[in-house]
């Protein structure tokens, strides 16, 4: 519990980067190293990234994001749900992702039929 605890009060970019990072089952040394950080350096920038003492600037989250796999909008949601769908995204193809889009805005459409207009 006090785990769970300490990680609720992380940035999200810190929790998002260690969720993605140990779904990829990656160390850190091995994602910094993937992403093009110095070995020597590699480890202890991405453990600064993850307890959230630093955040990389946004070139080098894109970086980390491409090693993993994932949308870099991941790294930034605080929103449960949409990191759900991010952390699936790349593993989609295009038609998938295109379909999808058109379920939300069919979801979308026939719910805006429903809406009592207003009177004017």
């Amino acid at each position: 519990m006090a785990v769970a605890n300490r990680a609720a009060k992380l940035p999200v970019f810190a929790r998002r980067l260690a969720q993605a990072r140990e779904r990829a089952g990656f160390s850190q040394t091995q994602l910094g190293v993937l992403a093009g950080m110095d070995p020597a350096v590699a480890s202890p920038r991405i453990n600064q990234y993850e307890r959230g003492k630093h955040e990389p600037q946004l070139k080098t989250a894109k970086r980390l994001a491409e090693v993993l796999g994932i949308p870099p909008a991941f790294l930034y949601t605080e929103d449960e749900l949409l990191a759900g769908m991010l952390l699936r995204w790349n593993d989609l193809t295009l038609n998938q992702k295109k379909d999808l889009l058109k379920q939300v805005e069919d979801m979308q459409a026939a719910r805006a039929k429903r809406r009592p207009r207003k009177a004017e």
